[in-house]
């Protein structure tokens, strides 16, 4: 049987049940999803699971494979790329 955690760290969700009448069921809360360190935008490709169900994935399915990746999103990552080369051709 399956323990029901009766606390604010859940959300409760009402559910109107066929006696007519409403019961609370309590469920986790999702994670919100990671976002851009620069522009604050959500990231793409980086699952937004709870700590325990990221440990399970590979290392692939964690984050994107290029630099900064997890972390800036790929249009910052982009900018920041143009300005550096900018900078070294003067």
């Amino acid at each position: 049987m399956v323990k029901v955690e009766r606390s604010n760290s859940r959300r409760k969700i009402f559910v109107k049940v066929p006696g007519n009448s409403v019961k609370i069921h309590y469920a986790a809360r999702r994670p919100k999803a990671h976002r851009c360190s620069v522009c604050g935008k959500p990231l793409k490709g980086t699952p937004n699971h709870i700590n325990s169900q990221i440990k399970k994935l590979s290392k692939t399915q964690k984050r994107p494979s290029r630099i900064y990746g997890g972390q800036i999103c790929h249009e910052c990552l982009r900018k920041m790329l143009i300005e550096e080369a900018l900078s070294l051709d003067n």
